[in-house]
């Protein structure tokens, strides 16, 4: 006798078919990367938490920058043109304290490393990519503290926008995003570096240089021979000039203006070079901290 087999569907309940093509696909595609920027947020926070233990990084973000400006606005500044010269130096002041940020993430990611919190990270399920810019992300909102600390101690001191509210959000905006390339570069620093002092040090030998060749603070086209072309094309002047532009600060009587191709487009020229730096050093950076943490 044969046994017929029938198939046993539920009334009105469509046949099920093979999946759409694409559907399975898309969502794996998309799975990995929320999972990323998830594990990332999730890293972050740890990382501001734990500016509770060392609030010394906490002080030093908001002190600098008050420091900074009363060194520049009033010891250099009554020589370089007293009031019009402080409130022109607001950007260039900026553009410092966000480049400066870089220190932190350096600091921070290297004390990670002494410390063993990276190794520990590792027997996590967690990607490469998301300690990294938890990192990076996590310094971004310091860099937000000393922006604001930055902006206040200029106001105080006489500075004043006057352009518009979506120029200065858009000035503010692009002070981070530079922010955020730098912290890459510290992160590739840390990587390379072997202890959390030699990785402090090496933070600040090429920034400082890389902060006053420029035309952060003084004319770049007074600067003697080849110091002239590489202030005109170091971003920090692009992002300080970019910042002056956005609001509407005018350089004091007798300032030399220089008129290089990043001068006369500077909101462009630097957010091309903080593009670039982002991808060159997260390139650099996963592929160090891969072979690093592989030994």
């Amino acid at each position: 006798m044969m046994t017929a087999t029938a198939e046993v569907r539920t009334p009105g309940a469509p046949r099920q078919g093979p999946p759409a093509t694409g559907t399975f696909p898309t969502g794996a595609r998309r799975r990995p990367a929320l999972r990323v920027l998830a594990e990332s947020a999730d890293l972050a926070l740890r990382n501001l938490l734990h500016l509770r233990r060392t609030p010394g990084l906490l002080i030093t973000c908001l002190v600098e920058p008050v420091v900074y400006a009363m060194l520049i606005g009033y010891v250099f500044g009554n020589s370089l043109g007293g009031p019009a010269y402080r409130s022109y130096m607001v950007g260039g002041l900026l553009a410092q304290t966000v480049a400066f940020t870089t220190t932190f993430t350096t600091v921070g990611l290297s004390r990670d490393l002494e410390q063993g919190m990276v190794d520990r990270f590792r027997t996590l399920p967690i990607s490469r990519v998301a300690l990294l810019l938890g990192r990076t992300t996590s310094d971004l909102a310091t860099c937000v503290v000393s922006a604001v600390v930055t902006t206040t101690c200029g106001l105080l001191m006489g500075w004043r926008p006057h352009t518009g509210p979506v120029e200065v959000a858009a000035g503010f905006l692009l002070a981070l995003l530079f922010s955020f390339a730098m912290s890459w570069i510290g992160v590739f620093v840390a990587l390379i570096a072997p202890n959390t002092q030699v990785a402090g040090s090496l933070g600040l030998i090429w920034l400082f240089p890389t902060t006053f060749v420029s035309s952060a603070f003084v004319s770049g086209s007074s600067l003697p021979g080849p110091l002239s072309t590489v202030a005109a094309w170091n971003p920090i002047t692009s992002l300080a000039g970019a910042l002056r532009h956005l609001f509407g600060n005018t350089p004091p009587p007798g300032f030399r203006v220089p008129h290089d191709w990043p001068a006369q487009h500077p909101a462009l020229y630097t957010a091309a070079c903080s593009v670039l730096l982002i991808a060159v050093f997260v390139t650099l950076s996963t592929w160090r901290y891969r072979t690093r943490t592989s030994r």
